[in-house]
């Protein structure tokens, strides 16, 4: 996902109480107080605790935390590779119907939920961000979804719990892409589907891929540079 430019410069006041991370209930009430509840463009069939600007709940994680320089919010939002992947699960069911589902980096969990939606058995929602795995289990809770959530780096695990794996947004850095690539080859090799949500970020490898279907997904330039980024869901 797109760094965000207004973090140069930055100089946010740690001010107030300390956000405990290890006290969910005050995560979640964090989120509550600082999100709206929106349906994103693409997605009408969900809602999500999303944040209509980057910079104010960018800040105000950092004041809560008392720490600075934090990774961008990237749970407070339906990024646009989410956004198409969501939808082409709701417009193509069957993929995911009846099947064991992991979403890897999922954000603000739209693509887990757009699964447990569309028929899937079981779906495992994986982030690193501690941020990520509270705020998805908030909007499975809202949509009415059992999805299990983790905050365990599943890319260096084998991958063979599953028979769909999904991946939106991940290839914005080269390690990181580098890491999901081999482990949806590896999926792909152990006989699973790997779909991706991507609108050919920086890294992500095109020629290994091949274009499923391509969505028009409005967005906001304070997160992308233009207010329609073309999207397409992609198949290894």
């Amino acid at each position: 996902m797109t760094q965000h430019s207004e973090s140069q410069g930055r100089e946010p006041t740690l001010t107030g109480h300390q956000l405990d991370m290890s006290d969910e209930t005050a995560v979640m009430a964090f989120i509550r107080e600082n999100t709206k509840i929106i349906a994103p463009p693409l997605v009408p069939e969900i809602t999500l605790y999303l944040a209509e600007e980057s910079l104010p709940i960018w800040q105000k994680t950092e004041e809560q935390l008392q720490q600075q320089n934090i990774p961008p919010p990237f749970w407070a939002f339906a990024w646009a590779g989410g956004q198409a992947l969501a939808r082409y699960l709701f417009d193509h069911r069957s993929v995911i119907a009846g099947k064991r589902v992991l979403d890897i980096g999922t954000g603000s969990g739209i693509t887990a939920i757009a699964a447990k939606l569309c028929g899937a058995a079981s779906v495992t929602a994986a982030d690193v961000d501690p941020f990520s795995v509270i705020a998805t289990k908030l909007n499975a809770e809202l949509n009415g979804c059992a999805i299990s959530v983790t905050g365990k780096n599943v890319l260096t695990q084998e991958p063979n719990a599953h028979d769909v794996y999904i991946i939106a947004d991940l290839f914005y850095e080269r390690a990181l892409a580098d890491q999901a690539l081999t482990f949806a080859k590896a999926a792909k090799q152990n006989g699973a589907l790997v779909f991706v949500g991507d609108p050919k970020r920086s890294y992500f490898p095109v020629a290994d891929f091949s274009c499923l279907e391509t969505y028009e997904v409005a967005v906001t330039r304070e997160l992308e540079d233009a207010l329609i980024k073309k999207t397409s869901v992609w198949q290894i």
